[in-house]
């Protein structure tokens, strides 16, 4: 599979705090790879800076062959990569369908086909189409921001934390529309949910204290017990 996205001996500065001191990472078409690691190793802050919130003070973001440093990030999202934040980041006071409306590059059929297929995925939203954000659950926010990322013809999609205070079974609802929302749209996801993130990734990079030590296909780490009690704490 060919490479989708890559980020090369990539440094991050957040004000004096060298937080990524060397991120190797690379994503391949069809894939959904998983970023782990402990709490501050740097995951967020990769995604963020592969977006342009924080530019890169040294190494090379290249996206489907073209350089993104140096991009702002409506740029950045315009060449094909649609961003899910930690928080969601969901307006309280805008409907289901005006977040849809908002988050739309294009009013064309293909994104209209594009939000047909995504409320057949979580019905939830066509049910509160007309509700407003703030009235929604933590799951339903959850996909209504997997949503609105996937509305637009984005080839990647890049995911933080998207089972963080979720009930057991909506994760594996949110687990079900990845695994769906994978043959249309490669994903980079950044999970703590160790059961989740293995059960439904393709490939791994794990990171510590700002760079990543350790990368490889999913059912190598489900088998590496030590590599796991290492890196993630977990046996």
């Amino acid at each position: 599979m060919s490479s989708l996205l890559s980020l090369e001996n990539v440094e991050t500065f957040i004000g004096q705090y060298h937080i990524l001191q060397g991120v190797n990472l690379e994503v391949k078409q069809g894939d959904i790879t998983v970023l782990l690691g402990r709490n501050g190793a740097g995951k967020t802050t990769t995604l963020r800076t592969i977006m342009g919130y924080y530019p890169p003070s040294k190494g090379v973001i290249t996206f489907v062959g073209e350089r993104l440093n140096g991009l702002k990030t409506f740029q950045i999202a315009k060449k094909g990569i649609g961003y899910v934040p930690e928080d969601q980041g969901i307006f309280p006071f805008l409907t289901v369908e005006e977040h849809m409306k908002v988050a739309m590059q294009k009013n064309n059929d293909h994104t209209k086909s594009r939000v047909e297929w995504v409320l057949e995925l979580f019905p939830d939203l066509k049910k509160y189409w007309k509700k407003e954000g703030g009235h929604l659950s933590g799951g339903q926010k959850q996909m209504l921001a997997i949503a609105r990322a996937f509305v637009n013809d984005n080839r990647l999609l890049l995911i933080d934390e998207p089972s963080k205070g979720l009930a057991p079974i909506v994760v594996e609802k949110v687990m079900e529309a990845l695994v769906q929302i994978k043959e249309k749209t490669s994903i980079l996801l950044v999970e703590q949910n160790f059961l989740m993130a293995s059960q439904i990734g393709d490939s791994f990079f794990i990171m510590d204290d700002g760079k990543t030590v350790h990368s490889g296909e999913m059912e190598q780490l489900k088998q590496d017990e030590d590599l796991r009690k290492k890196y993630l704490g977990i046996a």
